[in-house]
């Protein structure tokens, strides 16, 4: 459970650091809606991820049975958790559509970025 909640924590913590500032400099830019939309969409992100996390030991420890109906209800509820920032920059012109769609994937896109600095500088990562 340890190793999943040091990824949890290095995942989550970047997207929110990289979102507050990416969503500031828009902000700074004029661009209220572009910062807005990101960073919405990114916390609902890093529920998921964090909620993904905090699910899985459990679904280890349940028959077949009642896995297959706990992920399939987990799934539903993490899916409907990721339409309320679509939701609610659809409806309020005060945040971007489009950045909270970029938002929403933040963590996978830190994930995606991590590993293709492993892959490009794989002595860097002994350094740290």
């Amino acid at each position: 459970m340890e190793p999943i909640r040091q990824t949890q924590k290095k995942y989550a913590s970047r997207a929110m650091t990289a979102a507050i500032i990416i969503g500031l400099v828009f902000i700074l830019a004029g661009q209220k809606p572009l910062g807005k939309g990101f960073i919405l969409g990114t916390v609902f992100s890093v529920i998921n991820f964090i909620l993904m996390g905090e699910t899985l030991p459990m679904k280890m420890s349940k028959s077949r049975g009642k896995t297959f109906f706990f992920t399939l209800f987990s799934m539903v509820f993490r899916y409907a958790l990721m339409a309320v920032p679509l939701i609610v920059a659809i409806k309020f012109e005060q945040f971007n559509v489009v950045a909270a769609i970029f938002g929403i994937f933040m963590i996978q896109i830190l994930i995606l970025g991590d590993h293709v600095l492993k892959i490009i500088w794989p002595k860097r990562q002994q350094r740290i």
